[in-house]
């Protein structure tokens, strides 16, 4: 079950590059990073929650900059 969300996880990611408009990259990557940090607390790896918080982070960061532009 826990790999299922895994690769649920992988999917997203690759999908999130098919688009062209940035802030819809970054939409979808940010979902991505959800799914993976929901993997990796529950395989418990430090690694993958900590590399997905700070990219979801920095997505959110882009997100709200450009909103207010």
């Amino acid at each position: 079950m826990i790999e299922i969300i895994g690769y649920v996880g992988m999917l997203i990611t690759i999908l999130s590059f098919l688009y062209k408009n940035i802030e819809r990259v970054r939409i979808i990557n940010s979902v991505a990073c959800i799914v993976w940090i929901i993997y990796g607390v529950l395989r418990i790896s430090y690694p993958v929650i900590l590399v997905n918080s700070i990219v979801l982070i920095i997505h959110g960061y882009w997100l709200i900059k450009n909103r207010k532009k």
